[in-house]
């Protein structure tokens, strides 16, 4: 088990026993939504972070932060170690509508081109062997990608993970197909023994940009590649009381966001104690 799917057992445990802390935390995820469209999406990497720091007694969760990204080695937002095996990985946190999903940016555009070289069809285990040797496709097995997959009309989260090492052993055919709707480039579609979706790669030209190219799959065609760690869809609630505090804090002191502090903490330590965390 890598460490990142040791760290996904230890989470879908805790949510499974304590399932009101992370619909506590999605409720004031999703209700930065109310602030701003992409609000949410820089504020879930902060909240999973303290997420784990506050409940997950043996994890360490570091934010990443933006202005780090060039010196990034991978794609991550956040940093978990481990705080009993010193294990150290990173993480990139999504926070997607129900359907496509990015895995991997290929920032080198070395995918698309790639299988191009190899035709329209690939299959056979000898094609398929040069494909998981190629150097833009050997940290496949190391997806360490944390979605919160929500859909906003019902107000529901479901926190997947997907399955890499699954994927890429049940891969079986991958075809170069055209362009369709709302797609403006061609990709490569990856299908399992049974013809089943797995997952994708899109084109990686110079005219592509972040959102066009790349790793990708789809939590609805693909589910039978993900792990759900909240069980299925969890239903959470806007917090408005949280958007009068940001809207207040923001016009406040440092002297009064201490203080507020102080009461917050408290207020989480109430939580702990009401979950008896320990040995989670």
């Amino acid at each position: 088990m890598t460490p990142y799917k040791e760290f996904g057992t230890r989470l879908k445990l805790l949510v499974a026993k304590n399932p009101n802390l992370i619909i506590n935390t999605l409720s004031n995820i999703f209700t930065m939504r109310l602030i701003g469209n992409k609000t949410h999406g820089d504020l879930a990497e902060i909240a999973i972070a303290e997420f784990i720091n506050q409940f997950m007694y043996d994890f360490r969760s570091i934010h990443v932060g933006k202005d780090l990204y060039r010196a990034k080695q991978h794609e991550e937002d956040i940093t978990i170690i481990n705080e009993v095996t010193k294990d150290e990985f990173p993480v990139s946190l999504k926070a997607y509508g129900d359907g496509p999903l990015q895995l991997s940016t290929d920032k080198h555009f070395a995918m698309f081109p790639f299988l191009q070289k190899l035709g329209k069809t690939i299959e056979g285990e000898a094609n398929l062997a040069k494909i998981w040797q190629h150097g833009s496709f050997q940290k496949f097995g190391e997806l360490n990608v944390l979605p919160l997959i929500y859909d906003e009309k019902k107000q529901r989260c479901n926190i997947l993970i997907f399955d890499a090492d699954a994927a890429r052993q049940n891969v079986r055919s991958i075809r170069y197909e055209e362009e369709g709707r709302g797609r403006q480039h061609p990709v490569y579609r990856f299908y399992d023994e049974k013809g089943s979706y797995v997952c994708e790669v899109r084109y990686g030209g110079a005219t592509a940009n972040a959102l066009q190219r790349g790793l990708w799959t789809h939590t609805r065609n693909g589910g039978a590649y993900f792990d759900s760690v909240t069980n299925g869809w969890i239903t959470y609630a806007h917090n408005t009381v949280l958007v009068a505090l940001f809207s207040h804090a923001l016009v406040a002191t440092s002297k009064g966001h201490a203080e507020a502090l102080a009461l917050l903490k408290s207020d989480i330590e109430e939580q702990k104690m009401a979950a008896n965390l320990k040995g989670v």
